[in-house]
């Protein structure tokens, strides 16, 4: 009966969590992306930041000091005739020229430090701001992510008010079939009124279902842009709505984009870190000095060393490589080309960008208020037609007809507010300052 009891808890527990519904703000919902373990996105490029700095390290430790130890031990025996040691030959004596076995104990400190080196220089800077520009790229997907999951979290809220509508349209359609059958009951109405109706009543069903299926369809996509399990069943806090734009004239949305765009950033910080590599390619043809130095002892045994030492400096003149070195000057030129290139072709796309919004913004802006006046107009017909039908003097034909214009009305300010929150998305986009422009 115990092993019972506990399969039935075991079984139970995870089906109440994965019944349990999340309640997300679109706030929480960015939040939950741009976590550690969130998107996928932020993941790889945050690991992309610690490549760079490793990177990073690895060119600056040829410009740091270089030390070394080292112990060893030898036992050996050699033949000195192989060294070209010839001992005089005396009559009655003869000098063997094998020596050994002897034993050499060598325990050395060695250091060497860079003291002139300009490629060294321009190649650490150069990974410098390679690593400036990972952290920027990975601020452009953080705010890629904010993008990407407010879009998904609006195509969402315009699927549950799609939903809630569906559900209003169902509610009217049916209230009319009542008023249709009680006028059918006074012998004012006809059973075609009737009929008309419940047809308008199986529309509204199926248009409900479709609501139905779509929305279940951008919840499914919402829960995939915030990596979470897909069986998560999800409540949208936030409704939609309309927010007033804050005025902002284009020169002061530009100049406020080529600051802060994170993605501008990044391309201008790999530019001069291209430029920064050619310079060091150039450099290698300059001679290059460095310090060298070792400590130690050495001897046949410990008690029997003598300590030793070697300082010096060493000085590097390329003469001739074969024309390696001008080859990856002429590739690191072109890679150098190539980044300007991109950085000028991306200031124009900002630009773009940021037109483009500006249009989109004011178009949602004038749909919102044209929707908002037709949905007023189209309820104000559907009473005055429920009235005109009740005293007798139109039939229903009149009210499915005003049923129908409210019904796209809805539909219709539905897609005028979502429009205008993604214009708003757009411009906070194109700016470079999404979350400032969330809904």
């Amino acid at each position: 009966m115990k092993f019972r009891l506990s399969i039935l808890f075991l079984v139970a527990v995870p089906f109440a969590a994965a019944q349990q519904t999340l309640q997300l703000s679109l706030r929480k919902a960015i939040e939950i992306a741009l976590s550690p373990e969130g998107n996928t996105r932020v993941e790889i490029a945050g690991e992309a930041v610690q490549q760079a700095d490793a990177r990073k390290l690895e060119a600056r430790a040829s410009l740091l000091p270089n030390l070394d130890s080292s112990l060893s031990y030898q036992d050996a025996t050699r033949n000195l005739a192989a060294f070209g040691i010839q001992f005089p030959s005396i009559p009655g004596f003869h000098f063997s020229t094998f020596a050994g076995p002897f034993s050499i104990l060598d325990s050395r400190a060695n250091i060497t430090q860079s003291v002139f080196d300009f490629s060294s220089i321009r190649r650490y800077q150069s990974a410098r701001t390679g690593a400036d520009a990972a952290r920027s790229e990975k601020e452009n997907t953080r705010h890629a992510v904010t993008d990407q999951v407010a879009r998904a979290y609006l195509a969402a809220l315009q699927a549950d008010a799609r939903v809630e509508t569906a559900k209003a349209n169902l509610d009217l359609a049916e209230a009319l079939r009542r008023l249709a059958e009680t006028q059918k009951q006074a012998g004012t109405g006809t059973g075609i009124e009737v009929t008309r109706a419940e047809v308008q009543i199986a529309n509204e069903r199926q248009r409900l279902q479709i609501a139905g299926n779509e929305r279940t369809r951008t919840h499914l996509q919402l829960l995939r842009a915030l990596d979470l399990n897909l069986e998560t069943k999800v409540e949208l806090t936030d409704k939609l709505s309309y927010q007033p734009f804050e005025p902002i004239s284009f020169a002061q949305a530009l100049e406020s984009a080529i600051k802060t765009r994170p993605d501008f950033k990044a391309q201008q910080e790999r530019e001069q870190a291209a430029r920064l590599s050619y310079s060091a390619t150039k450099m290698e043809r300059l001679p290059s000095l460095a310090a060298f130095g070792d400590y130690g002892s050495i001897g046949p045994q410990f008690d029997n060393s003598r300590a030793t030492r070697t300082v010096g400096l060493s000085l590097r003149v390329p003469i001739f490589d074969g024309g390696r070195r001008d080859a990856r000057r002429a590739e690191s030129a072109s890679q150098w080309r190539q980044e300007k290139t991109r950085t000028k072709d991306l200031r124009q796309q900002l630009e773009l960008e940021l037109r483009v919004a500006f249009d989109n913004l004011s178009s949602a802006e004038l749909q919102v208020k044209t929707a908002t006046e037709g949905l007023t107009l189209a309820g104000k017909e559907l009473e005055q037609a429920e009235r005109r039908y009740k005293a007798g003097v139109t039939n229903s034909i009149e009210v499915t007809d005003a049923q129908t214009r409210l019904v796209r009305a809805r539909d219709n300010r539905i897609s005028a507010l979502f429009e205008h929150n993604l214009a708003r998305l757009d411009l906070g986009t194109a700016i470079g300052a999404v979350e400032r422009y969330l809904p």
